[in-house]
């Protein structure tokens, strides 16, 4: 006899999975791997190997030997987990530290809360964070992009462009003379500056921004509300004293605004479900991160802009709610 499964509506069908949308972020990702290889040379392919590995060795081991589960590593969550994390690190960090960086990642911040789906705070951040606070001379030692001459090992480093503004404006120096010494805007948006894998390459990163929007992986209300915060804050700032403040397109290309607004912050676990708490969720983000790098100690703010509002995203989930499936519409509410 058949049996019949009774299941409330809506009955919507979709081909849309977990491992489609994971291995879209990757295929988006490719662009900005690509300029970080050219630029930085093996560093980056050792640095993106090792965290890719570790990442998805952690995730296996944990899942079958201490959750006594299935592993699930080919839906492809951890594979961006360690892509991200090698974004988010020096491209001459040495593999141990990597390896750790994985571990807080995919232990910590993820399987710890249950695994994929449950986790409250981006796993890759954690993890960036946590490297950043117990080896700050390591994770801050950033690589001058010299191409394949740039070697593992022997990479020359040097200050980010952010580092070298927040340095010179301490030292009394006007933001047009510290210009000066640092790459011009376009050269900031072919990628041509120290950092990160990735701060640099902000035309590879908007490609990927457009292949997850026709791809339908994200929405552009998360990124477009990051980047409209910090560029009308950030421009007010400027307007108001050009000479102690940089100008939008700076803060827009340097750093990793562009990373946190495209592929942090629009993390389906760790960000608003409604329209309205995206705009909030990236507003907040937005604010946080002109605070941090203007008036804070630290040149650079989205890591842990997305962080703190991470840990709002309950908090506005639970007062700004999507409109229930076939709710009727009473007096125009």
């Amino acid at each position: 006899m058949n049996k019949l499964f009774i299941s409330p509506s809506p009955h919507v069908y979709g081909d849309t999975s977990v491992k489609r949308l994971m291995f879209d972020v990757v295929i988006a990702l490719l662009p900005a791997l690509a300029f970080s290889i050219y630029f930085f040379g093996m560093g980056a392919i050792i640095v993106t190997l090792t965290a890719v590995v570790s990442c998805l060795a952690f995730e296996w081991l944990i899942q079958k030997f201490i959750l006594k589960q299935e592993p699930s590593i080919t839906d492809g969550s951890a594979l961006v987990t360690g892509i991200l994390l090698a974004f988010n690190i020096p491209t001459n960090l040495p593999i141990g530290i990597i390896i750790i960086g994985s571990l807080v990642a995919i232990g910590i911040a993820k399987m710890s809360f249950g695994g994929l789906g449950n986790n409250p705070f981006n796993p890759a951040l954690v993890a960036r964070v946590f490297m950043l606070i117990s080896f700050p001379v390591q994770m801050t030692s950033w690589p001058v992009p010299t191409g394949f001459s740039n070697t593992y090992t022997d990479a020359i480093t040097g200050p980010t462009c952010l580092g070298v503004m927040k340095e010179g404006l301490g030292a009394g120096e006007s933001v047009s003379a510290i210009m000066d010494k640092i790459p011009s805007h376009m050269q900031l948006f072919y990628g041509h500056m120290g950092g990160s894998m990735g701060e640099i390459a902000a035309v590879a990163l908007l490609i990927g921004f457009v292949y997850l929007l026709i791809r339908k992986v994200i929405t552009w209300h998360i990124p477009v509300s990051i980047i409209s915060t910090i560029t009308i804050f950030t421009g007010i700032l400027w307007l108001v004293n050009p000479n102690e403040n940089a100008d939008p397109m700076f803060h827009l290309l340097t750093g990793g605004v562009l990373l946190g607004a495209i592929f942090m912050a629009t993390d389906y676990v760790t960000s608003p479900m409604s329209v309205k708490g995206m705009w909030i969720f990236g507003i907040g983000i937005g604010v946080i991160t002109v605070l941090i790098r203007v008036f804070g100690a630290y040149p650079e703010g989205v890591s842990f802009a997305i962080l703190i509002m991470n840990a709002f995203v309950p908090l506005i989930n639970a007062y700004i709610k999507p409109k229930r499936f076939g709710e009727e519409v009473k007096n125009g509410k």
